[in-house]
Parts: structure tokens; sequence; C-alpha cells
């Protein structure tokens, strides 16, 4: 369609011309005592030549006039071609690992008038790894003066600065204050925001971010489970001075994590730290009743309760069905010894130590022959108690 129009117009522009070349008409410039004619057609050409001279030196004289503005735009458009250049060498040799040389094209871009906060957080991230810390403050102040925009950068690297240099105080103050900007906490604050709770040790929260990541799909399964299963540990290490508040939250700790060798074995020694044996014996058997460990029986004999032959009864019948644990063994060794069995204590102890060299079963010898009367003895126990390795 274009090629017709095109045509069309060479065939207009063609008839024009003939038709002006066939023009009988003429111009007549009268000036006393001057007369000049001409044709009407060279006049029309004469006339449309000097309006195109006129309009072109118009052009110029107001290019001329111009000139400056068009240096000082080119020249910022230039400046800023390399502020930018500069920051991309900033960032590339940022993640090249390049902490000094990022840092060097980061100062260069804000001297080259480059806006960006950029620069100013990939100039502090660089020297922060450098170990320069004065140097970064510097330059996190200068990217406060920035754009409002460029906040959120600041404040999640002032953060994990923080929380390198174990400041998790600071580091809750700062994602407070990038909450307080209206920024919605996404994935990357509720990752920082853990680390401060862990190192803050407030494990109320850490159970809370940690749920709040796993919705959002931000954690593995196995790594919130584990978090969890750290909370709950430090949580129950936490609880040395009142029975009731263990209680409670030996209560509500879910019930597949109570069924958990470090947590039930926590838990216990927090309720024998209390003195309640009771509790502790309780929670042991009901973990042990439900899967067994070897582990975990052997804290079974560290704390006799008030009925103390009710324990060793259910030891014993744990025995018929595991004859070859050395923890049990040791369990029962410890139990009988509570309750002045002498002669059991001793052959469940040797038959501990007859399947596992123990410094638990050598000590529990050495405390036994004490109370038999027999120093020297004890006293070799006690020894190779020393020089046995605790297991890994």
């Amino acid at each position: 369609m274009k090629t017709l129009f095109w045509l069309l117009g060479l065939f207009a522009a063609a008839v024009a011309v003939t038709l002006a070349a066939r023009n009988p008409g003429y111009v007549q410039f009268v000036y006393p005592p001057y007369r000049m004619e001409m044709s009407l057609t060279l006049f029309a050409l004469a006339l449309a030549g000097i309006f195109v001279l006129a309009y072109m030196l118009l052009r110029l004289v107001l290019a001329t006039l111009h000139l400056p503005q068009y240096v000082h735009a080119f020249r910022e458009e230039r400046a800023a071609r390399k502020g930018r250049e500069a920051m991309m060498a900033a960032l590339k040799a940022y993640f090249e690992g390049r902490f000094a040389a990022a840092e060097k094209a980061a100062v260069r871009a804000m001297d080259m008038g480059e806006k960006s906060g950029l620069n100013s957080v990939v100039a502090a991230r660089s020297a922060h790894e450098l170990r320069e810390f004065a140097r970064r403050d510097a330059y996190l102040d200068d990217a406060e003066t920035r754009s409002v925009g460029d906040t959120t950068m600041r404040l999640m690297a002032k953060t994990e600065f923080q929380l390198d240099q174990k400041q998790p105080q600071s580091a809750l103050s700062s994602l407070k204050e990038l909450s307080d900007t209206g920024m919605h906490k996404h994935v990357g604050a509720l990752t920082l925001e853990l680390k401060a709770q862990q190192q803050s040790r407030n494990w109320d929260a850490v159970l809370e971010v940690t749920a709040q990541l796993e919705k959002r799909r931000a954690i593995d399964k196995f790594v919130a489970e584990q978090l969890r299963q750290q909370a709950w540990l430090e949580k129950l290490r936490g609880q040395s001075s009142d029975v009731a508040a263990l209680r409670a939250l030996w209560k509500s700790i879910p019930g597949e994590f109570k069924r958990r060798t470090k947590i039930a074995a926590a838990a216990a020694e927090a309720f024998g730290r209390l003195g309640d044996c009771r509790s502790a014996q309780q929670l042991l058997a009901d973990c042990l009743n439900t899967q067994w460990d070897g582990d975990l029986v052997t804290l079974y004999g560290e704390c006799p309760s008030d009925n103390n032959i009710a324990q060793i009864e259910q030891a014993e019948r744990w025995l018929k069905q595991h004859t070859d644990d050395a923890g049990l063994l040791l369990a029962l060794g410890k139990l009988c010894m509570h309750q002045q069995l002498w002669g059991k204590a001793q052959s469940y102890l040797d038959a501990s130590l007859s399947l596992a060299t123990s410094k638990a079963a050598y000590a529990a010898l050495g405390q036994l022959a004490e109370k038999l009367g027999k120093p020297e003895q004890a006293l070799a126990y006690f020894q190779k108690s020393a020089q046995t390795a605790k297991p890994e």
C-alpha cells in the first residue's frame, strides 16, 4: 500500500512540475527607474529557496544560543554513563570476591555523581569484608542521606554487619526500623531475624520465626525441625529454678519432640536438677516404652525416686528384651547401689563393662568399692575411669 501511495505522489509531482513549466504567468518588480521580470515558476522556486535558507539560518542561530546547555547536558550524560559503568564494575568485583576493587569502584561511582544508594551499600559491604569498620560505617551514613527507596538496602546490610559482630539487640533494632518504614517482612528480613533471635537466645521468637519461614517455604523441613529441637532444648536447659514452670514447659512441647532422645534427656536432667526425680523417671520410662534408646536408658539410673524398687523392676523387665544393652545394665547397677543391693549392683556393673568399656561404669564400681570399704580397689577403678576416653 505504501508503494502505491509513493507512485501516486511521484505522478502528482511530475504533473505539477509540467504544469508549472508551461505556466504563462510572470512576476514583475518595479523600482523606478529599474524593472525586473521573471516567470512565476522561477519566482515560486526562489521564494521556496529563500524560506528554506531562512529556516536553516534560524535553526543555526538557535543551536548556537543553546550550545552551552547542550554541552552541559552532554557532560552530565557522559559522567552518568561513566558512573553507571563504575557501579557495574563495583558489583562485578564484589560478587567475584574482590572486595578492595569493589570498594574503589563504588567510591569512584559516587565521585562521578552516581546518585544510587547501591554504591554506598556495596562500598560498605566491601569494607565490612575487609574488616574496615570505620569506613563501613561512613558509607552507611552516606547511604542514609540518599533516596528513601534505598533504605531497605542500607538497613539489611546494617543488620548483617551487626549479626556478624554478635550484636543481636542492635540487629533487632535495625529490623524494627525497617519494619517501621512500612516494609513488609520478606524472607531475607525473616532469615536475619531468626539469626538475631538465636543470638539473643530468645527461643520463643525462634519458634515463631521458624514457623513463618516454613509457611513461606523458605526453609527446608529438616532444617526447621532442627531449629525447633534446638529451641526446645534450650528452653528446657534454661528452666533451672521452677519445677512448676518446667512441668508446664514439658506439657507444651509437641509429642513428636518429646520422643526425641536429646529432648527427653534434657528434660530428665532438668527435673533431676530440681529434685523432681519422679517426673524424670516417668518421662524416661514413657520414652523408652515407646522407642528404645541405649543412650537414654543410662539416665534412668541417675536419679532414683522414692520408689526405687519399682524402678529396678521396670529396668529388669526391659532387660529381658535388651539383654546385651550396656547402658541398661549400668542403670540397673546404679539403681541397685541406691537400694544398697551391693551384690546385684556389682554383677550388673561387671556385666555392663563386659559389653562396653565405660567411664561411668568404672566410676560406679569405684563408688561401690568405697561403700564396701575397699579403698585400694576403689582407687584402681577411679584410675581406670580417668584413663577411659569418653565415647564420641
